[in-house]
């Protein structure tokens, strides 16, 4: 419960429901407001090696990049497909869920384009939102239909499919499977720290489900989870973890944190409906979050997580594999 009873103790943009997250309430007291020119953006993903940060303008059809040592910010890519949900693979390289084209990318190093997966089954997929990649270098990410619904956020289409389910690309195969296929619209994503189990998002259903997956990720597809939490005050989007393994998600305009019990710790207030957030920065300690038109930071006392490095490695050669041949020009 909270400190104070009913009422949340606020400190600066930190709401404390639990004393728990007492100690979570600390660095910055206010939202760093580091651009606002877009339309609606998502998509945070941080590449330390260069110190950037590469997010979605979807509508706009672009993808930005901001410069952590000038503050600049510029388009990495437009027109780049109405893309949506972005993260950095094993190998330090860009994956993105082109709600326009109704795939998933990897920008390889030399700037060309490899497509990850874009069909099950020979139907093309709705419209991929999220993406993560686990330390195995398998690439799982949501599909709900927000890319085909207009032609807001991609271009208006029936869905071939008939469902949004969350799926998994093999490193080596190339090959997607269905992991799970009874959300509604299944949205953000993201690994416990051991990665035994898969937080996913489902919108409709105003919930986070907790996910239990093998280690070999050799299981049938899973139609259950628990219940993980039923945020309130709007729709469940992102999510991230940090190192103690509390969950971060955006919901409306805040950023809700819960406990590894599934109960609620606190919030950060933001002026602006939040889409979702990532922890970057020297010491992962500085989340961004994309609010609505702005991208804004805050220097946090609480680090990211880090992805698991005790998993059994596979062959490199096969994470360097494309799984389809390089598009000319991206």
């Amino acid at each position: 419960m909270s400190p104070a009873g009913d009422a949340p103790v606020v400190r600066g943009p930190y709401e404390i429901h639990d004393e728990r997250f007492a100690p979570c309430a600390h660095g910055d007291l206010r939202l760093e407001r580091l651009w606002d020119d877009g339309r609606w953006l998502e998509g945070p993903a941080y590449f330390p090696a260069g110190r950037y940060l590469v997010f979605s303008d979807i509508p706009n059809d672009r993808l930005l990049r901001w410069d952590e040592t000038t503050g600049a910010v510029g388009v990495l890519r437009s027109p780049a497909h109405h893309p949506n949900g972005n993260t950095v693979d094993l190998q330090g390289r860009l994956v993105t869920c082109e709600q326009g084209e109704r795939r998933v990318t990897r920008t390889e190093h030399d700037g060309t384009t490899t497509v990850i997966a874009d069909r099950f089954r020979g139907l093309r997929f709705n419209s991929p939102n999220d993406v993560v990649v686990r330390s195995d270098g398998s690439i799982w990410f949501t599909d709900p239909d927000y890319g085909i619904a207009s032609d807001y956020e991609g271009h208006r289409a029936e869905s071939e499919i008939g469902g949004c389910h969350v799926y998994r690309v093999d490193p080596a195969s190339g090959q997607t499977r269905v992991v799970a296929d009874d959300f509604q619209r299944p949205n953000g994503l993201a690994f416990s720290r051991d990665e035994r189990q898969l937080y996913v998002a489902d919108t409709t259903a105003g919930h986070i489900r907790a996910l239990d997956l093998a280690e070999d990720d050799t299981s049938s597809p899973v139609t259950g989870g628990r219940v993980f939490a039923e945020p309130s005050g709007g729709d469940v989007d992102g999510l991230r973890l940090d190192a103690d393994g509390r969950v971060w998600t955006a919901v409306g305009e805040a950023v809700d944190c819960y406990d590894p019990d599934g109960s609620l710790l606190g919030r950060i207030r933001v002026p602006g409906r939040v889409a979702n957030l990532t922890f970057g920065g020297a010491r992962r300690n500085r989340m961004f979050l994309c609010g609505g038109t702005a991208l804004y930071s805050l220097l946090m006392s609480v680090n990211g997580a880090r992805r698991p490095t005790t998993r059994t490695a596979l062959d490199r050669s096969a994470l360097h594999r494309p799984a389809k041949l390089p598009l000319p020009g991206g």
